[in-house]
């Protein structure tokens, strides 16, 4: 069963993480001799903590933002993620096609463009109901 890590060990493994991420790692022990040699800590035991801590919370970093956390480098990740601009568009105004249905909503949101409409076409189901409807009321 995990253990309840309390305020001071997760403000200092923030503290930590912004400081010094460039010479974290995803190691614990690699962390804890960092933690050793930048920071006085009372324990062993409470370095260990923070070491441990701040390892779980770098990798939680690789895989996308943590709460509390500004690193200047992970600004500038989503700022990157943000401004990226595809060089080909996903929709294709070209090759759009539709209904009357599909003009009609065009029309309605104000957009003036002109697609080419397809006809409706209608299933074999539909027809083959619409064949037993004629039969049924010849009979």
């Amino acid at each position: 069963m995990g253990r309840v890590r309390n305020k001071t060990v997760k403000k200092a493994a923030k503290v930590l993480i912004e400081k010094y991420y460039m010479k974290l790692t995803s190691d614990f022990h690699f962390n804890k001799k960092i933690l050793s040699e930048v920071g006085q800590v009372p324990s062993k035991k409470l370095r260990n903590k923070i070491a441990g801590f701040a390892t779980h919370l770098l990798k939680r970093i690789q895989t996308g933002s943590v709460k509390g956390i500004s690193l200047k480098i992970q600004e500038e990740e989503r700022e990157r993620r943000l401004d990226y601009v595809p060089e080909k568009s996903s929709v294709d105004i070209d090759n759009l096609r539709g209904d009357q249905d599909v003009k009609r909503m065009l029309e309605k949101a104000g957009l003036e463009i002109d697609i080419p409409i397809d006809e409706p076409v209608v299933e074999e189901k539909q027809q083959k109901q619409a064949r037993r409807g004629q039969r049924r009321q010849q009979q």
